[in-house]
């Protein structure tokens, strides 16, 4: 919900998180920091150097959502996304799946989030604010 008290609308929430994906490598940076404080413990960022004095840079997101883990990496400019279905911790099916359709299945899942935690709602909020 909303501060109006109206139900997060993920077609807005999408299109927020799509923000500026034009120059992907600060996309990827944005997109984990908000992540990040929008659902801290869940959330698994993994950043390292290209060159050995260089700045370390987000490389992959993971996120884990009950059964299903959802993966961003970034490599050589491009994005890879996949969903992993899970049991007990243990992969049983992983799958590549286009940007778009893992940027909706956030989506959902962080406004199903939303609705259990106060803390959540409020980071994505901010998100879309931003």
């Amino acid at each position: 919900m909303t501060p109006d008290g109206s139900a997060l609308d993920l077609d807005l929430l999408a299109a927020s998180l799509r923000a500026d994906s034009s120059d992907l490598s600060a996309y990827v940076e944005s997109l984990a920091a908000s992540l990040e404080n929008a659902l801290p413990g869940r959330v698994r960022v993994y950043r390292w150097r290209e060159r050995a004095f260089g700045p370390k840079r987000v490389r992959k997101i993971t996120i884990d959502l009950g059964d299903r883990r959802l993966e961003l990496s970034y490599a050589s400019g491009g994005l890879e996304a996949s969903c992993a279905r899970l049991s007990g911790g243990i992969v049983l099916k992983n799958e590549t799946l286009e940007t778009d359709a893992w940027l909706a299945m956030l989506s959902q899942a962080l406004a199903t989030e939303a609705q259990r935690s106060e803390r959540t709602r409020r980071a994505l909020e901010r998100l879309l604010i931003q």
